[in-house]
């Protein structure tokens, strides 16, 4: 330590490191952070789930106490078996982000204490040099570097930084000792939020069992009971009904509308045409006025967009349906889906309705060139609004079981007018 330059250099060395110390300890940080925020996140989505289910469980509770449709209860009973095995799902998601941040806490604490024992070590160390050998070594060093011919500002600032290496050993251990029990504080908590979290998980896993009991009890009796097939089948007729009654409405709807553009058109001539004949001669032959030829446009033509990727599990026109087993008329397609999946507009045109349809749950109808409709239900997000002009394959909503009877998909009709067609050959058609 008689050499100054040495000093520096040593000085520097250790500057360095704690430069290095600090940027691993900031990167460190940023990563707890970030799992913080994504846990954080998760929590606040099963609060989301919880607060969904238990109205589903409240509407199931109520049907069980009145006498409600059959097709509604089985689908209440259905939406409530997908939305457990969600929570489910994702309660083992939360349990895992939760076990990986209990791992990576673990190590930080143990990596915390490796480094306060080192401290405390060096600390003692240092304790017993000063008890032996006093401060007169410093002092020399000192002396040493304020008498040498240099820059007395970098002189100075070693001086500083010799002075201030003591507080700042003691800090630097204060906050490795204020980390170590947040992160403590942390680890306690996690352990406390995965011990519910799992308990809450086996109690559902529990209760899904018995909904899937319950659910095929009933389908059961839905096979075996003839009076509850009839009841069944008759609510499917009504709903179906419904379903076309919707789209006649339509229909009158739109030719209303032609024909009251007809009779505008032929006023707005005739006004015209009266003007001109003012400039003319009143004694010129009149010209009969030609009505306006106002024609209904083809079915759509050229290129058209499949709603939504997915298997077909119910097809157009006379089949067995697949949940109450009974022969019924389909009015359109179902198609299979997932939690998430978009839902597009088959063909450019116009939104004319955006409504609860009996069932066929949250639903959107388009209206596209000479009349025809598609027709999108099941949905359990809807992003367009009534009069809103789309385009061909324009994203219209998300797919959901609102109203189905056997899980996540997409009901999908296509009407010429007020006739229904195979929606499968119409996306075909160019």
């Amino acid at each position: 330590m008689k050499h100054p330059v040495l000093l520096i250099c040593l000085l520097l060395s250790l500057t360095g490191l704690f430069t290095d110390a600090f940027a691993a300890k900031a990167s460190q940080k940023s990563a707890t952070k970030k799992t913080d925020a994504q846990i954080s996140e998760q929590k606040n989505a099963l609060k989301k789930l919880e607060s969904d289910l238990a109205k589903k469980r409240q509407e199931l509770a109520l049907l069980e106490t009145e006498e409600k449709g059959v097709l509604n209860t089985i689908s209440v009973l259905d939406q409530n078996l997908n939305q457990t095995r969600v929570y489910i799902s994702e309660l083992s998601k939360s349990e895992v982000m939760l076990e990986q941040a209990l791992v990576q806490l673990s190590a930080d604490i143990d990596s915390l204490d490796r480094k306060i024992e080192t401290r405390k070590a060096a600390m003692k160390k240092r304790i017993r040099n000063l008890y032996v050998n006093g401060r007169h070594s410093e002092a020399r060093v000192l002396y040493g570097l304020l008498t040498q011919n240099a820059n007395p500002d970098r002189e100075v600032y070693w001086v500083h930084h010799i002075l201030n290496q003591d507080r700042q050993e003691v800090e630097m251990l204060q906050q490795l000792l204020q980390e170590r029990d947040e992160k403590k504080m942390l680890e306690t908590a996690h352990l406390e939020d995965l011990k519910n979290l799992r308990t809450k998980k086996s109690a559902e896993e529990k209760g899904l069992v018995s909904q899937m009991s319950g659910q095929e009890k009933m389908l059961m009796n839905l096979k075996h009971d003839q009076n509850m097939q009839r009841r069944a089948l008759k609510e499917f007729e009504q709903n179906q009904k419904t379903m076309l009654a919707l789209i006649k409405k339509l229909e009158e709807k739109r030719k209303k509308e032609i024909e009251q553009a007809k009779k505008e058109e032929a006023a707005r001539k005739a006004r015209e045409k009266a003007k001109k004949d003012k400039k003319k001669d009143k004694k010129a032959p009149a010209k009969t006025v030609e009505k306006p030829k106002v024609t209904i446009a083809e079915s759509v033509k050229g290129p058209k967009c499949t709603p939504m990727k997915g298997e077909i599990i119910s097809n157009y026109g006379l089949q067995e349906h697949p949940v109450l087993h009974i022969m019924t008329r389909n009015l359109g397609v179902e198609i299979r889906g997932k939690r998430g999946d978009a839902v597009r507009a088959a063909a450019a045109g116009t939104v004319v309705m955006v409504s609860e349809i009996d069932g066929r749950g949250p639903s959107v109808i388009i209206e596209h060139a000479g009349g025809t409709y598609s027709v999108y239900g099941h949905l359990k997000s809807i992003r367009v609004q009534e009069g809103k002009e789309v385009r061909n394959c324009e994203e219209i909503g998300e797919v959901g079981d609102v109203a189905s009877l056997n899980g996540i998909k997409l009901y999908f009709q296509v009407s010429e007018g007020t006739q229904t067609v195979d929606p499968l050959q119409w996306l075909k058609e160019k």
